[in-house]
């Protein structure tokens, strides 16, 4: 079977991490099942690999790797920074973290359809639509 590694980075400070990451993971591991519904049957396994960072690594946080690629590489997704809230209060200090601009819209999350197709770019293939419901498979008001 073919593996497909998705490595998430993410800030981890006493077992808690932000709320943007937080939220890719969620959108990740989601993910990770859909994909795997869909490619296991074609001899691919999606698996995720958790690197959890401390403070001095902020900038690297809430990132995602494909077999070792950023999404950024992958994609034509633009990187960039804004304050985190949510960190500054786990960190105790104010706190820049990354976004994602995809599609023409700014996330702080990396939002679902990037991680879908992120990983099939990676894998060469045309991507499996599993369901057509106002553009979106999962019920999810066409977030993804």
């Amino acid at each position: 079977m073919k593996i497909l590694k998705i490595e998430w980075k993410h800030l981890a400070v006493a077992g808690e991490t932000c709320d943007r990451c937080y939220d890719t993971g969620e959108n990740l591991v989601q993910e990770i099942k859909r994909l795997n519904r869909t490619l296991n049957p074609k001899g691919i396994e999606v698996i995720l690999i958790e690197t959890k960072m401390d403070d001095s690594q902020t900038t690297q946080s809430n990132s995602i790797l494909f077999n070792g690629v950023p999404i950024e590489e992958i994609l034509n997704i633009e990187v960039s920074e804004n304050y985190c809230d949510s960190c500054s209060t786990l960190l105790g200090t104010k706190t820049y973290c990354r976004t994602v601009t995809y599609d023409g819209n700014e996330y702080e999350d990396i939002p679902a359809k990037a991680i879908r197709h992120a990983a099939y770019k990676i894998l060469g293939i045309e991507e499996i639509k599993t369901e057509e419901k106002s553009g979106c498979s999962c019920n999810c008001n066409n977030c993804c």
